[in-house]
């Protein structure tokens, strides 16, 4: 690329030489539509973003932030939702009329709990369980009951 633009070797001066053509062109382009690009991690279709967010699954690090990590665990919860409804024999409608406590939400709500960050506002709005209030009194039940069928072993 130096010969292109007619530097004759790779050197320090020669990369400083090409950062400042390279700034320059960029410079006019950075107008409203390269927000995204300097404030967003992902360019690209919708299904390109959803390999990115399964590809970071469990393997997040410091350098990731707020909106990486969120996207990541939504992404696993919503797979989740999915798997869940499919194994129970379930479509998007069953989950708006079935009962609030009915026990496939709420052990796909426990799974949700135990394996995402998702907050309980977010897995009670999305199945459809009303307040996140009465899934947290419904989780507690569930959770006392599995320890206390533990206990007769």
């Amino acid at each position: 690329m130096f010969g292109e633009m007619g530097l004759p070797q790779d050197s320090g001066a020669a990369r400083r030489q090409f950062e400042l053509r390279m700034e320059e062109q960029r410079a006019p382009e950075a107008g409203e539509d390269s927000k995204s690009v300097r404030r967003g991690w992902c360019l690209g279709e919708e299904s390109f973003r959803q390999q990115l967010l399964a590809q970071m699954d469990g393997r997040m690090g410091e350098h990731h932030y707020g909106a990486e990590r969120q996207e990541s665990a939504e992404g696993k919860a919503e797979r989740l939702v999915r798997d869940g409804m499919k194994k129970a024999g379930w479509m998007e409608d069953d989950l708006r009329l079935g009962r609030k406590s009915d026990p496939v939400k709420i052990k796909l709500a426990a799974r949700l709990r135990q394996e995402t960050t998702m907050p309980l506002k977010w897995i009670a709005q999305r199945l459809q369980m009303g307040a996140w209030t009465h899934l947290n009194k419904r989780l507690y039940e569930h959770r006392k009951k599995a320890e206390d069928d533990w206990h007769l072993f």
